[in-house]
């Protein structure tokens, strides 16, 4: 397995232990850390289980994270676990819980269509969960564009964001007239292309080449 990391990820012992077992996940504001460990103890060992809470009120605010003992059991828990919980790689701690979590709310809530539809809403115990009223302040589908000063090599590019999960299909595009790469990306699912987005926008590739990445409208409501 390859990882790739920006130059300020630190250390790859950094980013294991930061980015590789830690998950950020929305809960219903009722759970509890016993009933999160509860939830997500069956994909592995779990070191330990927090909520983020109201700083002033001391109520959860929906929120929390779940530390694993190896990489490979936070991957399972984000593959298995029920959509609903929306769960992703959590930050490192030196990035504020007030700014991931907005990150979060913000890339999250961007899914959501435009009627009533509540996270949860396919189980009973999640159907009290109040949505978050974020703006919407950009369009996101499944489909990326990836623009670069060089050219791009199909296999290269496929393999690097293949490390998200959900790739579908990586189309390299040349212009006979310029020098610069252009490729379309395509996931199976909104959230990946989010993900990808994130994470390898600005992302150099190769050294001193930085990618742009952008979302392509891909003709969907946006209804998942």
């Amino acid at each position: 397995v390859f990882i790739a990391q920006s130059r300020a990820s630190g250390s790859h012992r950094d980013v294991e232990d930061e980015e590789l077992t830690r998950i950020f996940v929305m809960i219903p504001k009722f759970y509890t850390e016993e009933d999160l460990r509860e939830k997500f103890k069956m994909y592995g060992d779990i070191e330990y289980c927090s909520i983020i809470k109201n700083k002033t009120t001391g109520e959860s605010k929906g929120l929390g994270y779940v530390r694993y003992l190896k990489p490979s059991q936070a991957a399972r828990a984000i593959e298995e676990c029920d959509r609903g919980y929306r769960a992703i790689l959590a930050e490192p701690k030196n990035k504020s819980s007030e700014s991931l979590e907005h990150d979060y709310y913000s890339n999250n809530t961007r899914q959501e269509p435009r009627g009533n539809t509540l996270p949860f809403c396919g189980q009973p115990e999640f159907c009290s969960f109040e949505k978050n009223e974020s703006r919407i302040q950009e369009s996101v589908s499944k489909r990326l564009s990836v623009v670069s000063r060089l050219p791009f090599i199909q296999e290269q590019l496929f393999a690097l964001f293949d490390l998200v999960p959900g790739l579908e299909y990586c189309d390299v595009q040349r212009d006979p007239h310029t020098n610069s790469g252009y490729a379309v990306i395509q996931y199976s699912t909104a959230a990946s292309a989010i993900y990808a987005k994130y994470k390898l926008h600005g992302f150099e590739y190769p050294p001193g080449n930085r990618l742009t990445v952008i979302f392509l409208e891909d003709g969907s409501d946006s209804s998942e």
